[in-house]
């Protein structure tokens, strides 16, 4: 009994660290998927050109996508969403590794890992969006197109923040474990 307690806490550290790295990591890619323009490239006029939520570039010039569709608007909310959540996410997970003693035992790796899963759900739904509307909208206005690596990265990111939370409830998980089985 008396090294069950030691290998546990050696694995919610594992799966700290784990959901650490990953909120990390899906919280960079999630603001440079946000903040880039290259989430579809096609051909307009002959020349290279490529677009984001925010601006649109034909060849060197770069201009502001004024276009205020409520597809434009719904992606760029989710993505800010989801950037927002990951953050927090990964500010909780920091705050629980580290042990913080302001945040009661449930709210430390129990809450990041609620803000990740969030942020799951929001890059979710704008990839979602702009997908479709890509696929059905845009993809007939432009011939020749395809998505690009700032559109790629959302979904790496998705997959990170999922991952992070997933890390994060098994840390929750093996701390409550650890205590029912503690004698009081």
């Amino acid at each position: 009994m008396a090294q069950a307690v030691p290998a546990r806490a050696s694995m919610q550290t594992s799966f700290l660290g784990s959901g650490l790295l990953c909120a990390w990591a899906g919280t960079v890619l999630l603001v440079v998927a946000t903040a880039t323009e290259h989430w579809m490239q096609y051909r307009m006029g002959g020349a290279l050109a490529h677009q984001g939520l925010w601006r649109y570039c034909l060849g060197p010039k770069c201009f502001l996508q004024t276009e205020g569709s409520a597809y434009w608007n719904a992606t760029r909310a989710f993505m800010i969403l989801a950037s927002v959540c990951a953050t927090s996410g990964l500010i909780l997970g920091i705050l629980a590794f580290a042990q913080h003693p302001t945040l009661s035992r449930l709210s430390r790796p129990f809450s990041a890992g609620i803000m990740c899963l969030a942020s799951t759900l929001f890059v979710l739904l704008a990839l979602a969006v702009y997908t479709g509307v890509a696929i059905s909208v845009l993809g007939r206005r432009f011939g020749d197109w395809r998505f690009a690596w700032s559109y790629i990265l959302g979904w790496v990111a998705l997959l990170l923040t999922f991952f992070a939370g997933i890390f994060y409830m098994c840390a929750f998980r093996v701390h409550e474990c650890r205590r029912m089985s503690t004698p009081h």
